[in-house]
């Protein structure tokens, strides 16, 4: 087995949560500014983080900085990067921008979701964690995920419901 390596995993971790940052509702530079600071506390922090939760940390970190930086500008907004380059690409076959229109209207649904529902959505489902993962990460009961994750697929399928119409 071999010896655990903080500075190699926090590495392989920053492209990971700088990509669930914007999928959160940061934009590109928020985002990278935030990877930065979380960065620079990990690497200030790294000898007194618990190696089996030192994952969790760093998302706590981030989304930490996430949520203050919401606070701090009033705003919670939500881009994607992947709908803006399709926007400028042309002649798509059809099954594909078929695929593309179905990503469009998720994503849609996902931006009038509310921070916390998009967030255990995405955990969930985006970055396949379980329950208990969750609840380590959020500091929240494995219980109160559960019933909180059945509360933001059913506001999901609402308003899923409506825009294909």
């Amino acid at each position: 087995m071999r010896p655990f390596n903080k500075e190699q995993q926090l590495q392989s971790k920053m492209a990971e949560i700088r990509r669930y940052l914007i999928r959160l509702g940061a934009g590109t530079a928020d985002a990278e500014d935030i990877v930065q600071d979380t960065l620079y506390k990990a690497l200030l922090y790294l000898e007194g983080i618990d190696e089996r939760k030192f994952s969790a940390w760093l998302y706590k970190v981030a989304i930490n900085a996430y949520y203050d930086m919401c606070r701090k500008h009033k705003r919670f907004q939500y881009m994607d990067e992947a709908a803006e380059q399709a926007a400028s690409e042309s002649e798509q076959p059809d099954s594909l921008l078929l695929r593309q229109e179905q990503k469009e209207l998720i994503e849609r649904v996902l931006g009038k979701l509310k921070p916390a529902s998009r967030q255990l959505i995405l955990l969930k489902y985006e970055m396949e964690l379980s329950y208990k993962e969750i609840s380590s990460l959020l500091g929240i009961s494995e219980g109160t995920v559960k019933a909180s994750l059945y509360r933001a697929r059913q506001q999901f399928q609402q308003i899923y419901g409506g825009e294909e119409q």
